[in-house]
C-alpha cells in the first residue's frame, strides 16, 4: 500500500534539487504534492501540481492560503525546504546578501507554516518537515547568514513540536539536516574542496537527493508517529 495514499503535500523549492526529489517521492507514494516554484516549472507527473510563488511574498503566501483552500481544504504535509546560499566572510558579507538568504531560509519557514497552520488542524494525521542544514549544526566559514538561517529552522522545529501538541493536535515537526548533496548549491564548489568533504565523510562520498527524500518519506509517513521535534541528521557519517 502506498504510505502516503491521498494525503495533500505541499513542497517549498519543489522545482530542483532535494525539493524536487521530494515532489517525485511523495507523488509516487499517492500523495498530491503542491510544489512551489519561482521560475522554472517542469513535472511529468499527474498527482504533482505547480504553484508558482514567492516565498518571500506575504501577499503570495495568501494567495496559497486562498488556493488550497478552494481546491483541498486541508493540508496533512509540509515541506519547508527552499533555500538559498550568499557565500561570503564576515567582513565581505553585505546587509543585502544578510537579508537574502535569513528571508528565503527562516523568515519564509515562519510565514508560511504560519498561514497554512490552520489547514493541518483539520487534518487527522500532519507532518511538518523543515529542511535545516549541517551547517545549521556545526557552523561553515564563509556561511554566516546561511548557518543562522538553519540553526534557526532546528529553533523552530523544537519550539513548533512544543505549541502544535499543547491542545491535543495531531501534527509532529520534524527537520532534516543534509550533510552536503549533489545538488545545483555543490556545483560551484571547487573540486579540491569537495575532494576534502568526501575524505572526511564516512562513506566517502557526496549525498544525494534521493536519499534526503527517503528521509523526508519517512516523517511524512506513519512510520514515524511517535517522533516529534527532532533533527534527523542525514550526512554520511560527516561528523563522526
Amino acid at each position: 500500500m502506498k504510505r502516503l495514499k491521498d494525503k495533500v503535500a505541499v513542497v517549498t523549492g519543489g522545482s530542483r534539487g532535494i525539493g524536487r526529489s521530494i515532489c517525485e517521492l511523495f507523488a509516487d507514494e499517492g500523495a498530491h504534492v503542491i510544489a512551489l516554484y519561482k521560475t522554472n516549472f517542469n513535472y511529468e507527473k499527474a498527482n504533482v501540481e505547480g504553484y508558482k510563488a514567492d516565498v518571500c511574498s506575504d501577499s503570495d503566501i495568501e494567495r496559497l492560503k486562498e488556493f488550497i483552500l478552494n481546491k483541498y481544504g486541508k493540508i496533512d504535509i509540509l515541506v519547508n525546504n527552499a533555500g538559498i546560499t550568499r557565500d561570503a566572510l564576515i567582513e565581505k558579507m553585505t546587509d543585502d546578501m544578510w537579508e537574502e538568504v535569513i528571508n528565503v531560509n527562516l523568515r519564509s519557514v515562519f510565514r508560511i507554516t504560519k498561514a497554512l497552520y490552520s489547514f493541518m488542524k483539520e487534518a487527522e494525521y500532519a507532518s511538518i518537515i523543515n529542511i535545516s542544514s549541517i551547517v545549521g549544526e556545526y557552523g561553515n566559514i564563509g556561511q554566516s547568514n546561511y548557518a543562522a538561517s538553519k540553526a534557526g529552522i532546528i529553533g523552530l522545529t523544537k519550539t513548533w513540536a512544543k505549541e502544535f501538541s499543547r491542545k491535543g493536535e495531531n501534527i509532529r515537526v520534524n527537520a532534516i539536516a543534509p550533510g552536503f548533496i549533489n545538488t545545483d548549491m555543490m556545483a560551484t564548489v571547487p573540486e579540491n574542496v569537495i575532494n576534502s568533504i568526501t575524505e572526511k565523510t564516512m562513506l566517502k562520498r557526496l549525498g544525494e537527493p534521493a536519499e534526503i527524500a527517503n528521509a523526508a518519506l519517512f516523517l511524512a509517513s506513519t512510520e514515524s508517529s511517535y517522533i516529534t521535534g527532532h533533527v534527523l541528521s542525514v550526512n554520511g557519517g560527516l561528523r563522526l
